[in-house]
């Protein structure tokens, strides 16, 4: 059966039989088996997303807790990338994060760069 010939019973309100549910079973198993292949890959995005983590990384070590505007500010780019991927870094375990107060401001999260032992 073809998708053309299914999609035709279903308009015709055919009554569904055995082959129709096969068809039906097999074409969830193949978009399964796409949507599967297509997570496990990091988008464009993401890759470079990886390598401004890593610069990221290296330039803050050693430094004082700072805020996501400082740390975009430092390094080039926007609070909000900058919030995004320190949270990325928290999650994966590199950096700390924790609420501070800014004079003016108010209460903001800060993040710092877990020194690695042996450094």
């Amino acid at each position: 059966m073809t998708k053309r010939e299914f999609m035709e019973k279903i308009i015709a309100g055919a009554v569904i039989d055995e082959k129709m549910i096969e068809y039906a079973k097999k074409e969830i198993e193949a978009l399964d088996k796409r949507n599967a292949a297509r997570s496990s890959k990091p988008t464009a995005k993401q890759k470079e997303n990886e390598v401004i983590k890593e610069q990221m990384f290296e330039t803050l070590k050693g430094m004082e807790k700072m805020t996501a505007s400082a740390i975009g500010e430092k390094m080039g780019f926007s609070t909000n990338k900058a919030s995004a991927l320190c949270r990325q870094l928290v999650a994966e375990g590199k950096m700390t994060v924790e609420d501070i107060k800014v004079p003016k401001k108010g209460m903001q999260k800060a993040y710092t760069v877990i020194e690695e032992q042996g450094e």
